[in-house]
């Protein structure tokens, strides 16, 4: 099974933007309400995950190449105690928690639990994990998807898919990649963000708030859903190889290693363009 993306080196939260450098080093903008955005210090990473809270409280988690973590930001419900975890190949960010997947395909998560999000202790043969804000998804080896958390709007009923590469949760749907490049989607759909089944040849996932981006395999961008601030407006970018989706904005990473951004700018969290030598995606399986 190809699992596409597991290492991000870019990662979208609430209100502010994270990248991963290609010497192991990480920046962030935007809110930093919460001490969310200082990274300044940190090295050796190989891939990030922001907390994308529609509260605005956000976190940032830092996953080392030595299989460590290291959070900053909003820890109310602790969701930045991680530094005792270990053996950890991927990490994911939701609302008032963290998620990390160890290299024996078992899953740990910290934070906020009152629905039931972070109960993934027995999951097995895990392969990547996704955090929205109030549910928790994993992708196992043979291609289906299980999750832990709320329900309200059909987010977890993902028990009849099959064939799966990569997933992304929002604050309350799940979107799944499909081998053959397109896309199922379950939850919430007011803003018509599940509306992904017409797409085709996309290699990769995100999962904003309210709103789903693609990235097709000729590097261009496709994204439906709320587009209050513009964050859909993604149909010119090209030389795409990433993509991560906030609140109500969306980033791009060019092959050339810099950013684009759309959408909410409130906070600064779309101030990305001067930056330069983000790490390029890679996986670790």
């Amino acid at each position: 099974m190809t699992v596409v993306s597991l290492l991000p080196s870019i990662a979208a939260g609430y209100r502010h933007t994270v990248a991963l450098f290609s010497d192991g080093s990480v920046k962030a903008t935007g809110d930093n309400k919460y001490g969310q955005c200082e990274v300044y210090g940190w090295n050796g990473v190989v891939a990030v995950a922001a907390g994308n809270a529609h509260t605005g409280n956000s976190h940032t988690v830092g996953l080392k190449a030595d299989g460590t973590v290291i959070a900053v930001g909003w820890n109310k419900y602790e969701q930045c105690e991680v530094g005792n975890w270990s053996d950890i190949v991927a990490v994911g960010a939701g609302w008032r928690r963290t998620v990390g997947l160890r290299a024996d395909g078992t899953v740990v998560a910290v934070g906020r639990n009152n629905e039931g999000q972070c109960n993934v202790s027995d999951w097995l043969n895990i392969v990547a994990i996704t955090a929205g804000d109030w549910h928790t998804a994993g992708l196992r080896s043979d291609g289906t998807v299980t999750v832990a958390g709320n329900n309200r709007y059909g987010q977890s009923n993902v028990g009849g898919w099959s064939d799966i590469v990569a997933i992304a949760a929002g604050y309350l749907h799940t979107v799944g990649l499909k081998s053959d490049g397109t896309l199922v989607a379950a939850g919430r759909n007011k803003e018509e963000q599940c509306h992904v089944g017409n797409w085709t040849d996309i290699a990769a996932i995100a999962a904003g708030s309210h709103h789903t981006v693609g990235l097709r395999e000729d590097g261009t961008v496709v994204a439906v859903g709320w587009n209050k601030y513009g964050e859909c407006e993604v149909s010119k970018w090209r030389n795409i190889v990433a993509v991560a989706a906030g609140c109500a904005f969306t980033v791009g990473l060019a092959v050339d290693g810099t950013l684009v951004a759309a959408g909410d700018n409130r906070f600064g969290q779309c101030e990305v363009q001067t930056w330069t030598d983000i790490q390029l995606p890679a996986s670790r399986l």
